[in-house]
């Protein structure tokens, strides 16, 4: 497995596949095929579906600066990945140059014929329970083993990772208005960090606040402000806010969050690995899903809870969204990708309170749902797979 490094990541939303991943992919192909003329490129599947939705066409433009180049939108084409790129260079009409290059979740991209390799493997092991049994043997904790990997540098790096979701939190439940793209959504965070209802209980605060968080992170995410991806940018509201909201009622410094996100980095990263965190491949519960089980098991750590209540918390987290579609309304990253952050970050708590007395007698390994997950999103059709042509998307606002 790679660094955790290469999970999370600091960037500009709203979306990690559809706009750091394809600003990279130009990137990658300008550095070896600078000075043509004029480029094309031809985005397809998700890609072409969504794109305007979210701004691929406008951050790949950005990218290529003042070069001459056209986007084109190909939705029909079928590739062998949901989003694919053409990257094309002439000079007069002659073709030069052609990269085919593939946004594969989380801002990593993989050109045709590659396979995988962005960043050395700093991980010997892959699957959970490899990991969980070396812990096991010598004693460890899970943020112990991705300490032991990763070395000294990747707590700074953690530090700076929480800082930034502090700040998306911060910023986010300041803003007021109404977010960008015509579907006329207004901010909320604020408004549910101040307004608690009439005769609020202790539930009722504690899901308030928690949703505060995470709207405060979609919401950033979906005006283009800086979030970290946790495993991406539309599920980049989740971790945040369990973190925020378990620090708020115990007080765990930053020392402790640190260990914590290492522990959820462990688990993300084992679904990165042997399954997908795209939801242009697998659906929303690549990408939701994912943030949910990392999110409880990093709370789980916060807790000290054992290894087995920490994987236990992270499969009941991930299992409870299987087979979730990805079908944001207009291909943007508002409806329902914002409320669903909420939702996922109080279920992340719900599944470490149920690991508490439970995990004793489980029958179902983190190993195997992540197996589940990565089967079922490629059984769902192609419409509940950020496309926007199915689920609510179909029904309330089309596709864009």
């Amino acid at each position: 497995m790679k660094s955790l490094k290469q999970l999370y990541k600091i960037g500009v939303g709203p979306s990690s596949s559809h706009t750091m991943g394809p600003v990279k992919a130009a990137e990658r192909f300008l550095s070896e095929n600078d000075g043509c003329e004029k480029y094309t490129v031809t985005l397809y599947g998700s890609l072409a579906m969504t794109g305007k939705g979210h701004g691929t066409d406008v951050a790949v433009t950005k990218a290529f600066g003042k070069r001459n180049v056209e986007i084109v939108f190909d939705a029909k084409t079928k590739c062998a990945h949901p989003n694919t790129m053409d990257f094309v260079g002439f000079i007069g009409e002659k073709q030069v140059c052609r990269m085919q290059i593939f946004s594969i979740g989380g801002g990593d991209i993989l050109a045709a014929g590659e396979t995988y390799t962005e960043g050395r493997d700093v991980y010997d092991l892959n699957t959970f329970e490899e990991i969980k049994s070396y812990c096991v043997a010598n004693g460890m904790r899970y943020w112990q083993y991705a300490l032991e990997r990763e070395g000294g540098g990747i707590i700074d790096y953690m530090r700076k990772i929480w800082q930034v979701m502090q700040c998306s939190i911060d910023d986010g439940l300041k803003a007021d208005g109404i977010l960008p793209g015509g579907l006329n959504v207004a901010r909320r965070a604020k408004t549910l960090s101040t307004t608690a209802a009439l005769k609020e209980t202790a539930q009722n605060h504690e899901d308030r606040i928690v949703a505060s968080y995470a709207f405060a992170v979609g919401e950033q995410n979906a005006s283009g402000g800086v979030v970290v991806t946790a495993p991406t940018c539309g599920a980049s509201g989740v971790l945040p806010a369990v973190f925020k909201y378990a620090c708020y009622q115990r007080g765990f410094d930053e020392q402790q969050i640190c260990k914590a996100l290492l522990t959820a980095g462990i688990v993300g990263n084992v679904v990165k690995t042997n399954a997908s965190i795209s939801g242009a491949e697998c659906g929303c519960q690549a990408e939701i899903g994912t943030a949910c089980s990392m999110a409880a098991a990093g709370l789980a750590e916060l807790y000290n809870m054992s290894l087995d209540e920490i994987e236990y918390s992270a499969e009941v987290a991930l299992e409870h969204h299987l087979g979730l579609t990805c079908d944001p309304v207009c291909g943007l990253v508002q409806i329902p990708c914002i409320e669903r952050n909420a939702v996922a970050a109080m279920r992340a708590i719900n599944a470490v309170s149920l690991a508490t007395f439970l995990a004793d007698s489980r029958k179902i390994s983190f190993d195997t749902v992540v197996a589940a997950m990565y089967e079922t999103g490629h059984d769902l059709p192609e419409s509940y797979k950020e496309t926007s042509i199915g689920g609510l998307a179909k029904l309330i606002g089309g596709s864009n």
